[in-house]
């Protein structure tokens, strides 16, 4: 990467002379009582603060009541009690990260978290959750589309996607949930992608101890799916205390804030501090906030393909913003000939005209438009294209924004190789 920015911005002169509507003020009576209850949904939840699981940091009545779950565990235990591979009665600090868990998740009071704890040791042995993670359970069409582990958020939490549209197809409805033994083994498979996840935390006092969860809602049958939703929330609830650092809900329908509206009084603030809502439009803009674009998957505005995933830690992504109204131009430049350059680009909620140019630094050559312009969909993935240059020059690729007044994210990066080494 060069050490001056790569990026130019052209501005729109005829903007100031368009109608009233394109104003980025528009009036509050504009604004409809589900857009107030999106915002004031989003207002009424900061950003949770994840607990570091130092006891040092414990206070004095919180260090009691571990000491004392202990205590009670250890009269109460028929045998090696553990979780995850971890003895939970010992001097192991990964225990005492679980056991600070199951408390949190009942306020420190200790009945009920010895109670919530005994009886998620004894469905995970009637589960058998822990071999759950090498079964074969059959459901190859759902991995990387329904639920799937997929990178990391900027703190390093794995993230977990989750996304229930494809069920709007009846026949796959009928496949996966058409009756009780269905539901239950899909059940089963979901159990198992928490689990995948949760084998990638530390369980270690300031490590990483929870996952990230992203739900997009968009086409979700939600009637239909009722009975699983509950299953799975009832399940993850009861056995999976704390495991959650945040949760993310993308493409979010309109009713989705008249429920949160009604509901939102009876949930913790704790609870709720962990909720970020995204309406349809907004999805790269939110992710990009907690996940860096070379992690987030392209068919939400990221850069990251499933095969990234099997192969080195992608590259880093240059991010950028594409104001109303601008027309950004990178430039890559000291392309040698014979060089191949490769990069990826991507627009989050794209709508707008999209080009790629190789300019030559000789005098007197002629500009190769790699990819004429054309405009590109909302809907549309991150663009990945290559180009062998034959003479020296530098290679510019725009984003025109001229004809909006909608500020967008944005995010690039690229690779230029010589015919034996790599720049």
């Amino acid at each position: 990467m060069e050490a001056t920015s790569p990026i130019s911005v052209q501005q729109s002169l005829n903007l100031q002379d368009q109608t009233p509507e394109f104003s980025p003020k528009p009036s509050p009576l504009k604004k409809n009582f589900v857009t107030s209850l999106m915002e004031a949904a989003t207002l009424r939840t900061p950003s949770f603060k994840e607990d570091t699981y130092f006891i040092s940091h414990l206070k004095a009545s919180e260090k009691k009541a571990l000491q004392e779950l202990k205590d009670k565990l250890m009269a109460a235990s028929n045998g090696p009690d553990s979780m995850w591979g971890i003895p939970l009665l010992g001097c192991d600090e990964r225990a005492d990260v679980i056991l600070l868990k199951f408390l949190r998740a009942r306020d420190f009071k200790l009945q009920d978290s010895l109670s919530m704890l005994q009886k998620c040791l004894s469905w995970r042995k009637d589960f058998e959750a822990d071999g759950i993670v090498e079964e074969d359970l059959g459901f190859k069409e759902l991995e990387g589309v329904v639920a799937y582990m997929h990178a990391y958020d900027r703190e390093g939490h794995p993230v977990c996607y989750n996304a229930y549209g494809v069920f709007k197809d009846r026949e796959m409805y009928e496949r996966v949930f058409g009756d009780d033994e269905k539901l239950k083994k899909f059940l089963r498979w979901r159990v198992q992608v928490l689990e995948r996840g949760i084998k990638l935390l530390h369980f270690k006092p300031g490590g990483i101890n929870s996952i990230i969860q992203v739900t997009d809602l968009k086409d979700m049958p939600k009637r239909e799916l009722r009975v699983a939703s509950n299953h799975i929330l009832s399940l993850f609830q009861d056995n999976y205390p704390e495991m959650v650092a945040r949760k993310i809900f993308i493409n979010v329908p309109w009713y989705f804030s008249l429920l949160y509206s009604m509901f939102s009084p009876f949930l913790t603030q704790r609870t709720k501090s962990k909720f970020v809502i995204s309406k349809e439009g907004n999805v790269a803009e939110t992710l990009y906030k907690f996940i860096r674009p070379e992690d987030v998957p392209v068919q939400y505005g990221g850069l990251s393909r499933p095969s990234d995933v099997l192969n080195s830690p992608p590259k880093p992504a240059s991010e950028f913003t594409v104001k109303g109204g601008e027309k950004v131009n990178i430039q890559i430049e000291g392309i040698e000939a014979g060089a191949t350059i490769s990069w990826d680009i991507v627009v989050g909620g794209w709508e707008l005209e999209y080009s790629a140019e190789f300019v030559p630094s000789a005098e007197g050559s002629y500009t190769v438009a790699v990819e004429k312009q054309r405009r590109m969909a909302a809907n549309e993935e991150a663009i990945h294209n290559s180009f062998t240059a034959r003479e020296a020059g530098k290679m510019v690729l725009s984003v025109d924004n001229t004809a909006s007044r909608k500020r967008k994210v944005a995010a690039y990066r690229y690779l230029v190789r010589k015919s034996t080494s790599i720049v």
